[in-house]
């Protein structure tokens, strides 16, 4: 104390000023390395994290700097500081608990923080949290004593606008610094650890009040009315299921499997490698797909945007589509009421549900949307072994993901609907070292494409493990199988490299191209069953959620839902891309150019009868994105009654501890339970799940069609038994 008592410069508004500004970007610096995981992946994202509590803390200081008489200048200077400080000091303790972060809505449901995080809050403190708060109470403790004497001459006008101007540079230095190595943030909002990591906690919470007051501002001028004019569309636009598929799964499993960045032509593709031989790149997926045990659609279509990934279960669990901007789990997920699909299967036919994810809980904002949707479990990193060696920047890998998934999976209430999100297939594509690499890379110039069949033919073989696990342990016969892709994996302003892989050229490829390129692998593959088949409708992710209830013997017609059932006769081949593009059997309209699909060139010279049918194609598309935005912004499903089920309470789902209340429920259930763990006497089936390296597989050879027929007859078996 007595050192700050002779010093000079701490006597002076400035130089106090400076004190407390060093101090909050050190308590920031701490809490970034010793609390917060925020993944850093590079020297570059290091010096962001470094620089990035400055510019919002100056800001922020910077207001007592146009006070010029003496105690209130101080008064005011402190109270920020203590706001600043009490800011981080409570995400550090909810984070320790939630691994998230505060959100204006969590600030404003205090009373439900308070419940989540238990009886008494002071059980989370640490010791080491007072590293927050008690620079505050020195601090105010050499005012009070005069150690740190009050400065009289205010800060000139001029001085206080420099250091204001000075943050606002500093801040779009940041951000330029973000985009740079984040493409987006602020418009995809891939997770609230992104933004703290790229701009800070003070950053992220004024971003996330404005995107809070947005999203309230659009609910609270929502109203019953409006949902009256949703249910009409709804009701006009429903297609009736088809009596020859409702039921044929009733009572089944469910397990989707996401097929990360996969694209449709990767299906029965060949990849021929610098001797000419050629590699068949997904051969288990491929079996699947023709097998007759499969509906499989080579016209599906992908529909996302922003939010890429979690937009894709957006639209495959609850019929609906994302946003035109940003992410949808990420501005609503953890905000609105659904008619989600684990929900419906929970109230219609009792069935448990559980997501299996090898990465952090808040990447896109799971684990708010998912107790939003209605999942009672959610199995993200923190309950695998995710390290160095078996994982990358947006996960664990495919293969110990589906492996280590098998203790969880176990436990799960028979019937249960299931989700596995496969990550391996992610851009950037990186080639595998040491055991798993082995799959030739393609030869472009383009190093993201090379890779990309190598990390697919990764996936397909973790997915054929897990495959094999299920019939191993009686899964598999009393299972329905859904495997999508969730978006493109090569993008559009890669495709001309592509090209000359896809028997194409780059000389001649368009956005005809481009949008064809736009399919994705969707298959249903119901064991047992045998009237399967490659399917030609038109149809996109949308679709997903009608057409698996109806095959599961649940009527929708009471559901707010804008896909229609993929086997309905009724069913309008015309799907709506996020943007406003359409495709259709017979035009294409992407980019704001209409192509024709039998020419594949642009659509000319149409005739009266044909500009009017692309017209009402515009009408249809354009309504059905308006319809979706309505029910969204305005959060309309919480006006609506029709469906008879109760709507979803997010505070009963809890994901900690998942796995020991799963335990529990079977021991209370004892001889009821229809865990996989329990009818196989209580002993776990995890040493039944075989995973090999790569160099443990067969080397691939050229397949004939007669070899095809051989690979797929060993699970044509299994579901004829």
């Amino acid at each position: 104390m007595k050192n700050l008592n002779k010093s000079n410069f701490l006597n002076k508004r400035l130089g106090f000023f400076s004190l407390l500004a060093i101090l909050f970007w050190a308590k920031n610096i701490f809490a970034y390395f010793t609390v917060f995981n925020l993944g850093i992946e590079s020297p570059f994202q290091y010096f962001i994290l470094l620089i990035n509590p400055i510019a919002t803390t100056l800001f922020l200081l910077a207001i007592s700097l146009y006070v010029r008489r003496t105690k209130p200048f101080y008064v005011t200077l402190m109270i920020i500081y203590s706001l600043m400080s009490l800011l981080l000091f409570a995400n550090a303790v909810y984070y320790r608990e939630f691994t998230d972060f505060i959100t204006i809505n969590t600030m404003l449901g205090a009373g439900k923080v308070t419940s989540g995080l238990g009886s008494s809050t002071l059980n989370l403190l640490e010791p080491v949290d007072m590293v927050y708060l008690i620079d505050i109470l020195v601090i105010v403790y050499a005012l009070a004593r005069k150690k740190i004497k009050l400065d009289t001459n205010p800060i000139k006008a001029r001085v206080a606008i420099a250091f204001t101007t000075a943050s606002i540079m500093i801040f779009s230095g940041n951000l330029f610094l973000a985009e740079t190595d984040r493409s987006g943030l602020l418009t995809r909002t891939f997770s609230r650890d992104y933004l703290v990591k790229y701009l800070g906690i003070n950053a992220f919470t004024v971003y996330d009040a404005v995107q809070t007051y947005n999203t309230n501002q659009v609910r609270a001028e929502a109203s019953p009315n409006d949902m009256n004019e949703v249910s009409e569309y709804v009701k006009e636009h429903h297609a009736a299921p088809n009596d020859e598929y409702f039921g044929l799964a009733k009572g089944k499993n469910v397990i989707y499997i996401h097929l990360e960045s996969t694209q449709q032509f990767l299906i029965d593709y060949k990849l021929k490698d610098e001797n000419g031989v050629e590699h068949e790149v997904m051969p288990f997926v491929n079996s699947l797909f023709h097998s007759k045990s499969t509906f499989s659609f080579d016209n599906f279509f992908h529909q996302v945007k922003a939010g890429k990934t979690s937009d894709a279960e957006t639209l495959l669990e609850t019929s609906l589509f994302g946003l035109n901007q940003g992410a949808f789990f990420a501005q609503l997920g953890g905000k609105n009421t659904f008619e989600a699909a684990p929900h419906i299967l929970a109230q219609e036919a009792g069935y448990s549900s559980a997501v299996f994810h090898g990465n952090s809980k808040t990447f896109w904002n799971r684990n708010e949307t998912y107790t939003h949707f209605g999942y009672e479990n959610f199995f993200d990193a923190s309950y695998y072994d995710v390290n160095e060696n078996n994982s990358f920047q947006y996960g664990l890998h495919d293969k110990p993901f589906f492996a280590q998934s098998a203790q969880y999976l176990e436990h799960l209430q028979q019937p249960f609907y299931s989700k596995f999100i496969a990550v391996s297939n992610h851009y950037p594509y990186a080639e595998f070292t040491d055991d798993e690499a082995g799959f030739p890379m393609a030869n472009t110039s383009d190093s993201t494409i090379n890779g990309y069949f190598a990390t697919a033919n990764y996936l397909d073989k973790a997915v054929e493990e897990f495959f094999n696990y299920l019939k191993e342990v009686g899964l598999y016969e009393n299972s329905v199988f859904v495997l999508y892709g969730d978006h493109y994996g090569v993008s559009n302003g890669r495709n001309k490299t592509l090209a000359e892989l896809v028997g194409k050229t780059s000389d001649t490829w368009t956005d005809y191209d481009n949008a064809q390129m736009q399919r994705v692998p969707y298959m249903i593959h119901v064991p047992g069953q045998s009237k399967g088949g490659v399917n030609h409708t038109y149809g996109g992710q949308v679709d997903g959620l009608p057409t698996l209830l109806h095959l599961l013997g649940i009527d929708t017609d009471n559901y707010i839902q804008l896909g229609q059932d993929l086997f309905s006769k009724e069913k309008d081949n015309l799907v709506a891309f996020r943007d406003g593009s359409f495709m259709s059997p017979k035009y294409t309209y992407y980019a704001g150019v209409l192509y024709d699909n039998e020419t594949q060139q642009v659509a000319e010279d149409l005739t009266e009868e044909e500009l009017q049918e692309v017209d009402q194609m515009h009408e249809r598309v354009t309504r059905q994105l308006e319809v979706s935005d309505q029910i969204n912004n305005g959060d309309l499903l919480r006006f609506y009654t029709g469906s008879n089920i109760d709507p979803v309470n997010p505070e009963t789902f809890s994901y900690k501890d998942s796995l020991t209340r799963l335990q529990d429920l079977e021991k209370a259930l004892g001889d009821k339970s229809t865990s996989l763990y329990s009818k196989n006497n209580n002993q776990s089936t995890v040493d039944q799940y075989k995973t090999q390296t790569y160099q443990q597989y067969s080397p691939t050879k050229t397949n004939t069609d007669d070899d095809k027929k051989a690979d797929s007859e060993p699970l044509e078996e299994a579901t004829n038994e």
